[in-house]
């Protein structure tokens, strides 16, 4: 049985731990240690003492999904009565709110919507980029595996057709835990791991930075949860085209797949093995979205450098029902009482504005 205090001073001094390691750390390791670690790794990494966010908006274009996954409180079929697609004008209000609050970044993702091809995307994403000044980091790899199939186009193709017309950066969204065992009981209608991580592959070549999710606490076993990091591990040391890693806890309520959440402890252990595990993506948010602002301030002590978004709409989460909400006043509130700097930056980590006072 290994010994775990060698093993995380081994980690701390910048060993790369295996899938088997960082399983057994995640399932044996003592909290208060496994936070002391990924604290060292953070600072390594992270000298300054700055805790960054960005204020962003995530807009749904559409609820509509043909997925229908098993974790999802959201999605809507197209008969259904609260179906919606927005229209251009609701689009355009929502940005213009965001830009009017500070708004840099907007993360806009949907359903895979049987009938929004790849026009529907070029043409909004021209509108924005000739209306407003505004990062769009948008659609994730299930929605461009949709749209590709949808044109018969290959991936590459669909990302230059997209990012010519003002697609900036991918979300990580879609990857659930990257093992096809559990995607198959999730979720089963969407892309495998492979595919999700082709895409993320391909935007990479492309010049095209993206971040990478995991959404965790449902069926998948403490071995997956790992083998997940270690698969964003392995694309990141052959593109490096991850900006930054989101680890965040199944809701299950009003779901089909049911379960409990993830608590806090498992929660803070997960992103703890998260930040010793992935060496080599620079930024590790915490997601007050799925724990609150409590859990995620104290994520600042367990591996976390950036406080996500200030999210000025969220509807996925909400919809399983989960409510959080943070004001930007709080977020600063709570990387100041850390101990920190709230920096706000851009969706590629430039530090726009500190706030030391």
């Amino acid at each position: 049985m290994p010994d775990l205090t060698a093993l995380l001073a081994q980690a701390v001094a910048g060993r790369r731990l295996s899938v088997e390691e960082g399983t057994t750390l995640l399932e044996r390791g003592e909290l208060t240690a496994l936070g002391a670690a990924a604290t060292a790794i953070r600072q390594r990494l992270h000298p300054e003492k700055r805790i960054t966010y960005v204020i962003d908006r995530n807009i749904n274009y559409t609820n509509v999904c043909q997925c229908q996954c098993r974790f999802c409180a959201f999605y809507r079929r197209p008969e259904d009565h609260d179906a919606y697609v927005l229209s251009a004008n609701e689009l355009f209000a929502k940005v213009e709110e965001t830009i009017a609050v500070g708004g840099t970044e907007l993360l806009i993702q949907g359903g895979l919507h049987p009938d929004l091809g790849l026009d529907f995307f070029t043409d909004m994403f021209r509108q924005i980029k000739e209306r407003f000044v505004i990062h769009i980091h948008s659609l994730s790899p299930p929605e461009i595996v949709h749209l590709s199939r949808l044109s018969g186009l290959p991936v590459a193709q669909v990302l230059a057709r997209l990012r010519e017309a003002g697609l900036d950066s991918l979300p990580g969204g879609g990857a659930e835990i990257l093992v096809d065992r559990v995607r198959k009981k999730i979720s089963p209608n969407k892309i495998g791991w492979r595919e999700w991580m082709d895409v993320m592959d391909t935007a990479h070549q492309m010049g095209l930075k993206t971040t990478a999710t995991m959404m965790f606490g449902h069926v998948e076993t403490a071995y997956e949860r790992v083998l997940h990091l270690v698969r964003v591990r392995e694309q990141q040391d052959a593109t490096g085209g991850f900006t930054a890693f989101i680890p965040w806890s199944f809701q299950p309520r009003n779901t089909n797949l049911g379960g409990d959440t993830a608590g806090g402890v498992d929660y803070l252990k997960t992103l703890a093995v998260a930040r010793i595990m992935l060496d080599n993506v620079p930024s590790i948010q915490a997601s007050w979205v799925t724990q609150g602002a409590k859990i995620a301030q104290i994520a600042l002590s367990f591996g976390a450098n950036d406080f996500g978004s200030t999210m000025l709409e969220e509807n996925v989460v909400r919809a399983a029902g989960v409510n959080y909400r943070l004001a930007l006043d709080e977020i600063h509130r709570c990387i100041k009482d850390a101990g920190f700097i709230p920096a706000q930056r851009a969706t590629d980590y430039t530090i726009l504005k500190e706030y030391t006072s």
